[in-house]
Order: C-alpha cells, then sequence, then structure tokens
C-alpha cells in the first residue's frame, strides 16, 4: 500500500432507527397529512430511496400555523424568559448526546463527507441552542420592551439542513416566537429527528412545529395569513419571489440567498496557508455553501505559482463514500443540481476558459462531480457570474488592490469575500472597501453562533446569528 492510499474507515449507521415513512411534527405529535401524499429521499450517494415523507398540503399547513398561534398565546408567551432558555439549553443538550446519530443521518440525506457532518455542522447546530438559551432573559440589551413577532415560517435549504434549522429556531425561540418550519425535500430526514429531540426536551405542543413537502408547499407556508414572520434561507430566485408575495402585507422577512464570493489573493499572501484556505472556500460540502468561494482573484505576479499548487493540493483530494472517515468530499445533493452544475461548466467551456479536473475516479452510483478549477476566466463568463453551487473554482487575475476590489464587487451578489495577505494594513484596505457582509482575512468559511452572518444586494437582507440575528425576531414594544 503506497503512502497516498488508505483503508476504508467507515462509519456505521446502525445507531441510527431510520423509519421507512416519516409524518408530519404538529402540535407535539406526529400526524399523518391530509393530502395522504408522500415523497421520497433519495440518498444521493447512491441514488436510492432512504425514507418517505409526508406532503403537507394547504389543510396541513393551516392546522400547523394554528397549533403555532395556539402554543403562543396560550404557553409559550405565558414563560418567564429564563424558563423559555431552559427548554433551548436542553434541546442543545439533547443535540450532543444523540450527535453521532444524526451525523449520520445527515450524511445519508445529504451526501456530505460524514467527518462534516460530526465536526462541524451538529457541534454548530447544538452551540446556537446554547448561545441563543442564553439571550432569552436578555432580550432588554437588544431592543427596548422587546415583543416577539408571533407566528415565525421558516424555510430552510439542502446544503446544511440540521444547521439551518438550528440558524432558525434558536433565535425565534429565544425571542419568544413559535415556529412552523419547512426543510428542503431532497433533506428532510434531520429535520424529523429534530422533531422527537423536540418532543424528547418536553418542549410545549405547538411550539414548533415541522412540515414536509416541496416548492409549492413553501409558498403556500408563506402566503397562510397566520404567519407573521418569515425567516427564508435558498437561492436568490425564491427570495425574491416571497418579497413580491408578502409585499402588499404586514409580514416582515429576513432573506439569506445566493452569493458568489470572492477571495482575493495578494502577492505577500504566505501561499501555501492560502492554498489551504481555498480549498476550504470551495470544495467543503462539495462547494455546496451559499459563501463558497467560488471566484478566485490572484495578483498576476503569483498566479501560475499558485495555481500550480492548488491543482496539486486538489488532486490529493478524496472523493469518494460519505460514510467513509477518509473522505474529503461527498455526493452532489440531487440529479437536478448535478445538471445545473454540469450546465455550467459546460458554458465555461464553451466560453473559452481552461478547464482543469482532479484525476480521481468517481464511483458509478450517485450524483459525483470531481473537483474542478478554471482559469483564464473573464468577468464576462458565466462561470464568474452565476452561482454553481458546486465544486467548481473560477480563476481571475489582477494587477493593482484598486482592479481587485472593481472586480470583487462586480458581481449582484454582496454576501462574503476572502483577503489573504501579511501586510494588516492592505486587509483593512480591501475589507473597506468591499460590498460583503461577511469578510474574512487570511482564512475561510468560519462560523460562531455569536457573529451575524448575511449579506448586501442581492445576497438577501437581514443577520442571522449574534446580536444582530435576535434583531430579526424582535419588535420594539410600546
Amino acid at each position: 500500500m503506497s503512502k497516498f492510499e488508505y483503508a476504508n474507515a467507515p462509519e456505521s449507521s446502525a445507531i441510527l432507527n431510520l423509519q421507512s415513512r416519516y409524518q408530519l411534527f404538529i402540535n407535539g405529535k406526529f400526524v399523518a397529512p391530509k393530502s395522504g401524499k408522500y415523497f421520497k429521499s433519495i440518498n444521493p450517494a447512491t441514488a436510492k430511496e432512504l425514507a418517505e415523507f409526508a406532503y403537507a398540503n394547504n389543510s396541513d399547513i393551516d392546522l400547523a400555523v394554528k397549533s403555532a398561534r395556539t402554543a403562543l398565546t396560550k404557553v409559550w408567551s405565558k414563560l418567564p424568559a429564563a424558563e423559555r432558555g431552559k427548554y433551548l439549553f436542553r434541546i442543545a443538550r439533547i443535540l450532543q448526546e444523540r450527535a453521532r446519530e444524526f451525523a449520520v443521518a445527515e450524511t445519508l440525506d445529504n451526501g456530505k463527507p460524514i467527518r462534516e457532518s460530526r465536526d462541524t455542522d451538529i457541534p454548530l447546530a447544538a452551540q446556537h441552542f446554547f448561545y441563543h438559551g442564553g439571550w432569552a432573559d436578555k432580550l432588554d440589551f437588544v431592543v427596548k420592551n422587546p415583543k416577539p413577532y408571533g407566528v415565525v415560517a421558516q424555510i430552510i435549504p439542502w446544503n446544511f439542513p440540521l444547521l439551518m434549522l438550528a440558524w432558525k429556531i434558536a433565535p425565534a425561540l429565544a425571542t419568544g416566537n413559535t415556529v412552523v418550519l419547512k426543510p428542503a425535500e431532497t433533506t428532510p430526514l434531520t429535520a424529523m429527528l429534530f422533531a422527537q429531540v423536540c418532543q424528547q426536551a418536553g418542549l410545549p405542543d405547538g411550539v414548533v412545529n415541522i412540515i414536509t413537502g416541496d416548492g409549492a408547499t413553501g409558498a403556500n407556508l408563506v402566503k397562510h395569513p397566520g404567519v407573521n414572520k418569515i425567516a427564508f434561507t435558498g437561492s436568490t430566485e425564491v427570495g425574491k419571489a416571497i418579497a413580491r408575495s408578502i409585499a402588499d402585507s404586514d409580514k416582515v422577512a429576513t432573506l439569506e440567498l445566493g452569493g458568489k464570493a470572492a477571495n482575493i489573493v495578494f502577492n505577500d499572501a504566505a501561499i501555501d496557508e492560502t492554498v489551504e484556505g481555498i480549498v476550504n472556500g470551495i470544495f467543503f460540502n462539495q462547494g455546496h455553501v451559499c459563501c463558497a468561494g467560488s471566484r478566485l482573484l490572484v495578483q498576476e505576479d503569483i498566479a501560475n505559482e499558485l495555481v500550480l499548487k492548488l491543482q496539486r493540493r486538489v488532486s490529493l483530494i478524496r472523493v469518494g463514500d460519505p460514510m467513509d472517515k477518509n473522505t474529503d468530499m461527498g455526493a452532489i445533493n440531487s440529479a437536478a443540481q448535478l445538471q445545473k452544475i454540469n450546465e455550467l461548466v459546460e458554458s465555461g467551456n464553451k466560453e473559452g476558459a481552461q478547464m482543469w479536473q482532479s484525476d480521481c475516479k468517481l464511483p458509478t452510483n450517485g450524483y459525483w462531480f470531481a473537483p474542478t478549477i478554471f482559469t483564464g476566466v473573464s468577468q464576462s463568463h458565466r462561470i464568474a457570474r452565476e452561482e454553481i453551487f458546486g465544486p467548481v473554482l473560477s480563476v481571475l487575475t489582477f494587477r493593482t488592490p484598486q482592479e481587485a476590489i472593481e472586480k470583487a464587487n462586480n458581481t449582484q451578489y454582496g454576501l462574503s469575500a476572502g483577503v489573504w495577505s501579511d501586510k494588516g494594513s492592505k486587509i483593512m484596505w480591501t475589507a473597506k472597501h468591499l460590498k460583503a457582509g461577511v469578510i474574512w482575512a487570511n482564512t475561510f468559511n468560519k462560523f460562531d453562533a455569536a457573529s451575524p452572518f448575511g449579506g448586501y444586494k442581492e445576497s438577501g437582507w437581514g443577520r442571522e446569528g449574534g446580536k444582530h440575528g435576535l434583531l430579526a425576531y424582535l419588535k420594539a414594544g410600546k
């Protein structure tokens, strides 16, 4: 066995008591959908059916919203704030206790490597409940005489299913709201396991309701007259549709949408350290990250050296079975997402960019895409303008800091950016001129529950996490 070969180290799925069918979670109980319909969730690493999930129709949505309203007025609003916090602490501890089970479920349903589910997604989800539980009785420090909005409709994406659930539910409960949440139709499994956690924690019935379905289900939830606030993470197109649908109502919304982050590398950066940051910025979670560093802007005089080192490093990425603890990059989440990635990559080839792909052996079953780097990319190329949401990096060059700023800001998005330099003054100057909500210095994709996250322009409005994220769920009382 050569030094670059690894014995398989598969995580066992035996810890997960996977049901063949999951019902809706409404008013503290699992109930069959009034529609009588179910849809399948597919394991993207095998393309085989994982389980069936209930499809919620308008009657189910109405029941969930009414359950949340009743819980709000009769139970949740009457609890002392410190008691609400105790429920969040209890949920956080249960997530820690069941961490291995949740990690296995997330990887099977999503396709991400078990190492990422285990070491990133689940710990951060628990952290958000711990963090927001501590805020529950301190909301006067956020806004004067704080009042919850009421019933919150929350719609989350498929790239970080449990973590996005925690980003949404934890602050909503801490601020005294009740919730109706809809997970993505391709990754509903951990949301239904979380419903079990709510029961296990003794959370009052109706405080959290979880319904499953497709985009139409989410759209009908947004339109329900009993909803006071919308919290959405997903594509810019759907975010715009939500904004239009609530424009003539008194509903409020926070929208965390798409991104096309620029990773700016100056010629005084530590190249080997920077290469590691670039790899983490674009190939983490198969590139299924809204703030992925998908545009690499490199100062011209170091571009060749950096690209060669980057290609060497990317060629070592292990692509394969997500349940193997040695795997670095797992499966693309769905056939539809793989088709989108292929379409945009083909456009890059047609428009004259030079494509390099890792020479890795991809599994024959499931949905897979090799780590890809495009050089010779210009601002007009689709791969430089559109969000690919996959393991594809576009490399552009610049000569001066001013040119780097101009190219970085030449996008409809404004979610995040990275700056790599040995000089703190250069980093600060660059960050000051970047139009992005989150800017990392000599690192990328670092998150904490106490740090606000959100963007500008077509990357949405509002913030999640930290004190600023609590503001999205509170209004000042009289």
